[in-house]
């Protein structure tokens, strides 16, 4: 019997950790993942003129998915705080699928975006001296996708018995039972309507 409340416990730091692993998906997504050089010899008799030339390839061309798939995350984080029920459930399995997809492009990018940027090096230089390196960008969206995962994987299971958004934000539901003490009059006084509109209910009714 104790499981509901210990897993009502992981409402926050899973959304917030959920929420910062997306957020960090989604920038570095967008920012060089490869960077590399090419350096061309040129000469002339005994004398020689070395030129260095860098280009870089980013993410975002290299990886399309990557950043798209980073925010459609962020979207469903956002979902999920203000519904509930079955579709709150199926909008965290959404956002699974979309976090183990993140992380497929990223591992995918490993082999493909260093390929990449060594054809486009050496089409512009016109030399074989090519190197290539990832930057810290890469390993933080790798990061992000991973911590995505975790924290999608430990929402879908759980959000059943997290907190909701209470039903003072839907719409009235309409009549209200006889029992309840505010049934037989119509509030007067301001403060009695202010607290009506507070609860849902019309005043003028």
């Amino acid at each position: 019997m104790a499981e509901p409340p210990k897993a009502r416990r992981t409402f926050g730091p899973v959304v917030l950790l959920g929420l910062a692993g997306a957020g960090l998906a989604a920038v570095s997504g967008s920012k060089p993942w490869v960077t590399g050089g090419s350096e061309s010899v040129e000469g002339d008799g005994g004398s020689a003129l070395a030129s260095a030339m860098s280009l870089s390839m980013d993410g975002l061309r290299g990886s399309p998915l990557a950043a798209a798939l980073a925010l459609t995350l962020l979207a469903c984080w956002g979902v999920v705080l203000v519904t509930r029920g079955r579709f709150r459930r199926a909008v965290a399995l959404l956002g699974l699928v979309t976090a183990v997809g993140m992380v497929v492009v990223t591992i995918e990018a490993f082999w493909s975006l260093p390929d990449k940027l060594v054809d486009a090096l050496l089409e512009v230089s016109g030399t074989a001296t090519v190197t290539t390196g990832f930057t810290g960008w890469y390993a933080a969206a790798l990061i992000g996708a991973t911590v995505s995962v975790l924290t999608t994987f430990v929402a879908f299971r759980h959000v059943p018995t997290w907190p909701e958004m209470g039903s003072r934000y839907d719409a009235p539901a309409g009549s209200k039972t006889s029992g309840e003490p505010d049934a037989a009059a119509a509030p007067t006084e301001n403060i009695d309507i202010w607290k009506a509109l507070d609860e849902g209910r019309d005043p003028t009714a």
